[in-house]
């Protein structure tokens, strides 16, 4: 189990260098389920738009899965690796930090949403129609919100899992920090079994199922139960390690169909959709990372990985980039076929992301970064 005097010295720094390609395909992912929408009838009944649209992206959305898989492993490997090094958690510390990497952003996309996207919608001929409750967004528990009320900015309901990850923040460090270390998979576990029967009772809402915290804390915490077990169980890392090349074929495999045919797979257990792919997610974030058999690591695309500490940016803007780029398109007529809708379109509307994601974290994101380095313990 894990100990403080039972653990080699732990080195001040920590990077995965395969998980920021892995960020960044997921946003695409989340990117391609968002784009394409059009309100030209003969587009919409086209079979390529169609087999393109809900076929091929239709599932894009799992990339939220995974950045939820993906926080509860690096949230939890560094506090447990805090937790060994020196002792306790500094629980304070951990809050500065989430709130300098995700508030600036956060507030600054929310502040768009019930004030500048107003006025833009009415110069454009439009009448604002905004439902959704500030106060919810304000204090980060908009994803309740969601499950009632589709929010007329578009950018704003992209932000319900952002509020999912701060509530995930506020208790987790709690959780360890006063949880004894060597109980923390039980209670991971637990929490892992709670979120399920909290599905089985929910299974015929499908709002509350995909945006209810209770619902998406699994993810999390199965990303959580990844890092004990890496850390503090050699086994369990020495499989991980040792994993055959045709199992890491499997789960892509499985990934792969579950994100072309999700719906029919999971048709009859939908309760259970998270829970699998969560798993999948987990030891796809452990195989790059720890897998001496894998056919291919993500770090190698350097281009792709250096985009990926954009993907906090690209994740809140991309919708405001995909409305730019429609309207202009739109204005001019350069999108009213299924060709210009999917290339030119979902081009365009990529680079104005892109650009967006870019001045965002230049001119805003990384000086706050750099004031979170200084209530780091341990550095990432």
């Amino acid at each position: 189990m894990l100990t403080a005097t039972a653990q080699p010295k732990i080195k001040n720094k920590i990077f995965f260098p395969n998980l920021d390609g892995l960020r960044f395909f997921c946003f695409i992912s989340v990117f391609l389920y968002h784009s394409f929408a059009t309100n030209i009838q003969y587009i919409s009944n086209d079979p390529i738009y169609r087999a393109v649209k809900y076929g091929l992206f239709g599932n894009g959305f799992l990339g939220v899965n995974f950045f939820f898989v993906l926080s509860g492993f690096l949230i939890t490997y560094l506090l447990l690796k805090e937790k060994l090094k020196y002792g306790k958690i500094h629980v304070g510390s951990f809050y500065i930090r989430r709130i300098l990497r995700i508030w600036p952003l956060f507030y600054l996309s929310v502040a768009f949403g019930f004030l500048i996207f107003p006025i833009l919608k009415s110069h454009f001929g439009e009448t604002p129609n905004e439902h959704a409750n500030v106060l919810a967004y304000i204090f980060l528990v908009n994803n309740f919100d969601f499950i009632h009320t589709q929010p007329d900015a578009s950018n704003l309901s992209v932000l319900w899992s952002v509020a999912i990850e701060e509530q995930f923040y506020l208790v987790w460090p709690l959780i360890i920090a006063l949880i004894p270390t060597k109980y923390l998979n039980r209670v991971f576990l637990s929490i892992i079994t709670a979120s399920l029967i909290f599905r089985v009772i929910n299974s015929g809402n499908e709002n509350v199922l995909n945006f209810h915290t209770l619902s998406c804390i699994s993810d999390m915490t199965i990303g959580g139960l990844a890092a004990y077990y890496i850390i503090s169980n050699s086994s369990f890392r020495q499989k991980i390690e040792g994993l055959n090349k045709w199992v890491i074929v499997c789960v892509y495999v499985a990934i792969a169909v579950i994100f072309l045919t999700r719906q029919i797979v999971f048709s009859l257990i939908p309760s259970l959709e998270r829970l699998v792919i969560s798993i999948l997610f987990a030891l796809v974030i452990l195989e790059q990372c720890y897998s001496k058999n894998s056919f291919y690591k993500m770090g190698r695309l350097t281009n792709v990985s250096q985009l990926g500490k954009y993907t906090y940016g690209l994740y809140c803007l991309h919708m405001i980039g995909i409305l730019a780029g429609h309207t202009i398109l739109t204005k001019f007529g350069l999108n009213n076929t299924t060709v210009k809708l999917i290339f030119t379109e979902g081009a365009l509307t990529l680079l104005i992301t892109l650009v967006l994601a870019f001045v965002s974290y230049h001119l805003m994101e990384k000086r706050f970064l750099k004031l979170k380095e200084k209530f780091a313990f341990i550095k990432t």
